[in-house]
């Protein structure tokens, strides 16, 4: 099960609301969902959380790319917003399964297709660990090394850090 938290930052401190996740494919798509819940292009902080297993942050800030940070990616990558921001971070395409959508295969073709990349090289390539961006939380207060650190609660203790503890538990 997950938990997604939008943390929108405004003149008065933060605005929290909890958002669903189920029209969201691409890190594109939450990071325009994220521009949605903004207050005059700033900083939006969307927290996401599968069970405690791991956790997301993806700050946007105005038109910027999305900064991303990721647990653990190996864990991560199990699950479907979790492979999405892993993806993202490792740079690989999921272009290649849209145009083998597009092709016309009747199976008059001549020779076997050729896989695209074998299951167990995406295990072996997994980072274990975090990925992405441990500084993106830096300037609010939220140090690399203490996002590193993090276990149990951990996206209570960046509210905590944020000064938005009450804010994020009503949304819970």
């Amino acid at each position: 099960m997950y938990f997604a938290a939008l943390l929108a930052r405004t003149e008065d401190g933060w605005e929290a609301s909890d958002t669903e996740l189920d029209d969201v494919e691409t890190l594109t798509d939450l990071a325009d969902l994220a521009r949605e819940a903004a207050v005059e292009d700033d900083t939006v902080v969307v927290l996401i959380e599968q069970e405690d297993a791991w956790f997301g942050i993806i700050r946007v800030d105005g038109e910027e790319d999305p900064r991303v940070f990721v647990s653990n990616a190996a864990v991560a990558a199990r699950s479907s917003y979790g492979t999405m921001l892993t993806d993202e971070l490792l740079g690989r395409d999921d272009s290649a399964g849209d145009e083998l959508d597009s092709l016309d295969l009747d199976g008059t073709e001549d020779g076997e297709p050729e896989a695209d990349h074998d299951l167990d090289d995406d295990a072996e390539t997994m980072v274990s660990g975090p990925l992405g961006d441990a500084g993106l939380l830096g300037d609010l207060g939220v140090t690399e090394k203490e996002l590193l650190t993090l276990d149990g609660d951990a996206l209570g203790a960046i509210a905590d850090a944020l000064g938005c503890t009450d804010l994020l538990e009503a949304v819970r």
